[in-house]
């Protein structure tokens, strides 16, 4: 089968940063899917794992979102069949989506919204698990079914978990839903999404939350996190502050005062370490593909490339890579 790979953490600069490769088809595991894939996007963790490489002594391919199709089952599946269309994320520690064919645990799979085109699909199931377990597991701020008054903070709202958080926090939250960006265009979008309020990051945040009216936020989730001085000025007594980006240093005894609660999401954790409840993760992949259907959550694709090559893999990383992008970058097989 055909692949995308990177051999070493060569910058997105160099011609050799990917390479088209070779591979044999997997065997599926007793949890697995084979699935054909027909589209996925680029995220910011493809950047973070290629510089983090180091020495390999094989291809490895990355990916971790894909639009595919069940080609085959293992032994423990259930409620799937050939031919399912399906969407899904992944593990970092498996075979990535930049390939022809892949393996995938059932359990963090859910048939994909139809209405959505193959490319439309590709683009939501890492950015949407993100923003389910940060603003309904973590930050508690409602559910589909239950939704709250509580105020809600997007720290990054242009990027891919930025725009699919703003959307899922509309539909969860009467409350108000404010996206922080620092360009027109970032702000327009942020707007289009379903951002009730913006305020620009590179300025001082707390005149601009006041200026809102709003005392404080429930939950805050952040793609960029500044100072933990500056978000404590802003987040009300009890919050929570997720953080999706890697930070050196965080001074936890500034949020001491106001007794609030800091954590570190990766959606990767549940299948990465197996834990019991991973089956959780293709349940919220198949709430979300609800939304969808309920025109609640829409596709964040702002750029579409056709054929998986090494190249067209190299232009689509260069797109995250510059830090402008907005939306997400799909490429479909």
């Amino acid at each position: 089968m055909h692949a995308v790979a990177i051999t070493g953490p060569l910058p997105v600069s160099d011609p050799e940063c990917f390479v088209d490769v070779d591979l044999p088809i997997p065997e599926p595991g007793p949890h697995d899917l084979l699935v054909e894939v027909q589209a996925v996007s680029v995220n910011p963790i493809d950047i973070k794992l290629r510089k983090e490489a180091g020495t390999l002594s094989h291809p490895r391919v990355l990916g971790f979102d894909a639009a595919s199709v069940v080609r085959a089952a293992g032994s423990e599946v259930n409620g799937f069949s050939v031919g399912d269309e399906v969407w899904h994320s992944g593990n970092r520690d498996r075979p990535g989506t930049y390939s022809q064919f892949t393996l995938v645990d059932s359990r963090i799979v859910s048939k994909r919204p139809p209405s959505l085109s193959i490319a439309e699909a590709a683009s939501l199931p890492l950015t949407a698990l993100t923003s389910w377990e940060a603003l309904i597991d973590h930050i508690r701020l409602g559910t589909p079914e239950e939704r709250s008054n509580k105020a809600f903070l997007m720290i990054g709202g242009a990027g891919g978990v930025g725009s699919a958080a703003i959307q899922l926090a509309r539909a969860i939250t009467s409350g108000p839903v404010v996206a922080t960006s620092s360009r027109p265009e970032s702000a327009q979008w942020c707007q289009d999404m379903g951002a009730t309020g913006i305020i620009n990051h590179r300025e001082p945040l707390a005149p601009q939350v006041n200026d809102f009216g709003i005392t404080g936020f429930d939950g805050i989730l952040s793609a960029y996190t500044p100072p933990a001085s500056t978000l404590a000025e802003i987040i009300a007594p009890f919050g929570h502050l997720v953080m999706i980006d890697g930070t050196d240093s965080f001074d936890l005894m500034a949020f001491k005062s106001k007794s609030l609660t800091v954590t570190s999401e990766s959606m990767f954790s549940r299948p990465q370490f197996a834990t019991p409840d991973v089956a959780e993760q293709g349940r919220a992949l198949a709430s979300i593909a609800d939304l969808v259907e309920k025109r609640q959550i829409r596709p964040t694709m702002t750029r579409h490339i056709e054929g998986l090559t090494a190249q067209h893999v190299r232009e689509a990383t260069a797109a995250v890579e510059s830090g402008a992008m907005i939306g997400k970058v799909v490429i479909t097989l």
